[in-house]
């Protein structure tokens, strides 16, 4: 987890160097603001052919930056696409969300104000990579691969938000160890599992080599996930993808960061 902080901006510039985004596009504008006391970061980008978009970032949420269309002369603009790259201890993932919804905005000097008009929806994974190890996994191989994890993370995701006293608003860090014992007891120490996650005639399996208490997933998980524990999927999603999961359990929260406006 801490490859992954320290890391995030190596897996950034591999991710541009790889596609030649770095190159593709210069910044002619960048300002920042805090919004719902989260720092807000808007850049307007250029590419060879001179067409301008906006780039949006959140400091919390690293691995994610929204893409917009340049505001026109009544200053709206539609969101594209939101761009997800992460890094992990085995690689890295990269993906582009297709985007509806859209805003207002207006550029100063060195500051920017806003206001979203038509609220952020998320459609369907239209690019992505995935490197893990010394493999890379592109195209439809990769794009297939990663709405699969994103069906995923959004079944699990829905179901944490149910959990009684689901916390909010936390910090990656805190994030991790919050959840990591309650979804994968299994893949913490002994002494950090939730009391009685372990119980008399409990059923165990062997899966990644990892024997899972199913019993524990059938007391404690709905019956959508239990294959997905139960075989180690859950366990690899949060290896390779625990950015994912935070971001898409947080997502309400990142959206109430666009409802005040810029200042």
């Amino acid at each position: 987890m801490f490859f992954l902080n320290s890391c995030l901006g190596l897996m950034d510039g591999a991710g541009s160097i790889l596609d030649g985004s770095r190159f593709a596009e210069k910044t002619i504008f960048s300002a920042s603001n805090y919004i719902n006391d989260a720092e807000m970061q808007i850049l307007v980008v250029e590419n060879k052919t001179s067409e301008k978009s906006i780039i949006i970032s959140i400091a919390n949420y690293p691995m994610m930056r929204i893409r917009a269309t340049f505001p026109d002369e009544n200053g709206n603009f539609m969101f594209t696409s939101l761009e997800y790259l992460s890094g992990n201890t085995h690689g890295w993932n990269e993906f582009s969300l297709q985007l509806l919804g859209g805003g207002k905005l207006a550029i100063n000097d060195s500051s920017f104000d806003f206001d979203i008009t038509e609220e952020i929806e998320g459609i369907q994974i239209t690019q992505g990579r995935i490197h893990r190890y010394d493999t890379r996994i592109t195209g439809d191989e990769a794009v297939t691969a990663l709405r699969n994890r994103f069906e995923r993370v959004l079944a699990l995701t829905e179901w944490m938000l149910t959990v009684e006293g689901a916390p909010k608003n936390q910090s990656l860090k805190e994030f991790e160890k919050h959840w990591k014992p309650l979804l994968v007891p299994e893949a913490v120490t002994s002494r950090n599992r939730p009391e009685g996650w372990r119980q008399e005639g409990d059923v165990f399996i062997r899966a990644e080599d990892i024997r899972w208490n199913t019993s524990f997933t059938e007391r404690v998980f709905p019956q959508e996930l239990w294959l997905v524990r139960n075989t180690g999927t859950l366990l690899r999603d949060w290896e390779e993808a625990i950015s994912l999961i935070y971001m898409r359990y947080e997502w309400k929260n990142i959206l109430e960061i666009f409802t005040k406006r810029g200042n």
